[in-house]
Formats: C-alpha cells, sequence, structure tokens
C-alpha cells in the first residue's frame, strides 16, 4: 500500500480511545528544514475533554495553553512536561469537545542519522524513541509547533496500511495521572506488544 496521510475525518470522530488504538502501527513524520524524520507510533494514551479527570482541558477548562485542544481536529497540542520534555499530543474529537491523543512512543523509520544525532545515541535503541519526550526530541518537535495543522507539511500522520489487531495491544493505565483520583486506573495506555521501543510496564 502507498503511504497516505491521515485525514480529517480520522480525527474528528468521537471516540478518543479507538483513535488511540488505531494510531498504533501508524507513521508520525516531520519534515524541519528540509530534513524528514519519522517513526511508527508504538504507545499513545488517550484523553477525554468532557469527563477525564487526567486530561488538561478537563482540569483547566480553555487556557491560552489548552486553548487549541478545544480548536478543530487534527491539529497539534505541545506543552512542556517538568520545563524539559516537550509533548505532543493530536487533537481529536470536534470544536468544543476537546479531546487528545498523547503520541508516548515511536519505533525510528526514517532519518535514521538524524534521530540518532537529536537523541545523542550511537545506536538504535529503546532510549531513542521510548517515552513521549523522548519520541518529541527524536521527530524535532517542539512547543514551537504548537497549532501546527496535522494536514500539512511540517508533522503529519502517514498511514502504510499496517492495521494492529487488538491481540497485539496491551491497554493499561495511564502514567503520572495519579491526581486524577478513578480516572487515573482507566486502561487507556495503549502498547504494541512486543514493541522494544515502548515504555517499560506501569
Amino acid at each position: 500500500m502507498k503511504p497516505t496521510k491521515v485525514s480529517r475525518t480520522f480525527y474528528e470522530r468521537d471516540e478518543v480511545v479507538l483513535i488511540a488504538k488505531e494510531l498504533l502501527g501508524k507513521v508520525l513524520c516531520t519534515q524541519f528544514d528540509g530534513i524528514k524524520t519519522s517513526g511508527i507510533i508504538a504507545e499513545t494514551e488517550a484523553y477525554n475533554g468532557r469527563t477525564d479527570k487526567a486530561c488538561h482541558s478537563h482540569i483547566h477548562g480553555r487556557t491560552e495553553r489548552t486553548k487549541i485542544m478545544f480548536g478543530k481536529p487534527g491539529f497539534a497540542y505541545v506543552y512542556l512536561c517538568y520545563g524539559i520534555h516537550h509533548l505532543f499530543n493530536v487533537v481529536t474529537n470536534k470544536e468544543g469537545f476537546a479531546d487528545a491523543v498523547l503520541i508516548r512512543a515511536i519505533e525510528p523509520l526514517e532519518g535514521i542519522d538524524e534521530i540518532l544525532q537529536r537523541r545523542k545515541k550511537p545506536k538504535l535503541e529503546r532510549s531513542v524513541g521510548g517515552g513521549p519526550g523522548i519520541a518529541s526530541q527524536a521527530l524535532g518537535i517542539t512547543t514551537k509547533n504548537y497549532g501546527v495543522d496535522l494536514l500539512g507539511d511540517e508533522i503529519w500522520i502517514e498511514d502504510h496500511g499496517k492495521a494492529i489487531s487488538n491481540s497485539q495491544i496491551i491497554a493499561s493505565p495511564r502514567v503520572g495521572v495519579d491526581y486524577a483520583g478513578e480516572d487515573a486506573k482507566l486502561p487507556w495506555r495503549f502498547r504494541i506488544k512486543r514493541n522494544r521501543f515502548t515504555s517499560p510496564a506501569k
């Protein structure tokens, strides 16, 4: 199958958990300064803007940081975690609903040399693409890319025809959301089974 850019209709559905699962196996691509890098999405987390106490838009409402989540689907929500890590999220659902999927890990695919240079690593290993801040750094994504349209030519997601079945997916609670009470227990973190770039089990 020839790679195709994921369309707006993929993102605008109201099933953020399903979208988080279906993003597994798709390819996150970036092109900055004429350099293309990409990685197979190996781990995601789903966040529901209306009911989920772990979701930024639910906790804080519409703020300067979260406003992009309330906009059109298929845009990038990138925020800084601990003042260090740039975390890349895909906005989903319709305007005003503020759902998002966090990309937690990628398996490097294109531009390997550039990815290794960005990560200051000599060879491919889990620490090159495993972890949300790491995945962003590997692909050159920072908060400067906040609000980028994922149907454009800077950051986009491709479908290479690689569907990940439910039997290949590990579902578990999300990471670092203990403040969310019962919602912290939701099994909304998804990993491709036996993929060496995913984060360790919780």
